[in-house]
């Protein structure tokens, strides 16, 4: 997915879009653009959930597309939470787990990872990063690519990484399993579901 002026976008949606923006010195630059900048107009509700739609999916570094279809399916699936459907949904996408693990600095990077052929699931390579993980799964980098030099520190970035609970990791294999399912929590993310939900059914 082309994403285009990175700094520009942050400095719209906010800086914990992209990896590359969540910095001190890109947030200080934000606060004095703040100080100089007139006083911005208030936005509809319309313009508000386009914002947070547009925060979600610049996160997760989707086409409008594919997450418009991740929110219909959720909305459309009877018997469950669609804001809990639709977080589950984002999380459990092959690249961002491989983020989440710290195997990867950034969601494009761990994209990348993955459709190079570097990741298996249950032991079979998987090059699809969209590929959704489910319960009791377990991934690991390939056999064929743990000598590679992007996975020379692999060991330590599983050991500093902060592992979401649903996940659970073995550093001395370099392994990984999913032992639950992520939950959503209003006000976790810098993005709101509700918002994003309600954008989808106008």
């Amino acid at each position: 997915m082309k994403i285009g002026p990175k700094y520009k976008i942050a400095r719209r949606l906010g800086a914990g879009v992209f990896d590359k923006t969540s910095t001190p010195k890109f947030a200080a630059s934000m606060a004095k653009r703040g100080k100089s900048a007139s006083k911005p107009k208030p936005k509809s509700d319309y313009g508000i959930q386009m914002l947070e739609k547009q925060k979600a999916r610049f996160t997760y570094g989707m086409t409008e597309r594919q997450f418009s279809t991740y929110v219909k399916t959720a909305l459309a699936q009877k018997n469950a939470k669609p804001d809990e459907r639709l977080y589950e949904k984002l999380e459990t996408r092959l690249d961002n787990v491989i983020y989440r693990l710290g195997l990867a600095n950034s969601r494009r990077f761990a994209r990348q990872l993955v459709s190079h052929g570097h990741i298996t699931v249950n032991g079979v390579k998987v090059t699809i990063p969209s590929y959704h993980v489910s319960l009791n799964d377990k991934l690991a980098i390939r056999t064929g690519s743990q000598n590679k030099k992007v996975f020379e520190t692999a060991g330590d970035k599983l050991k500093q990484a902060t592992i979401p609970n649903w996940l659970k990791v073995d550093v001395e294999k370099k392994e990984a399993g999913v032992q639950g399912m992520p939950k959503y929590t209003p006000g976790e993310t810098i993005f709101d579901i509700s918002a994003i939900l309600e954008f989808y059914k106008r």
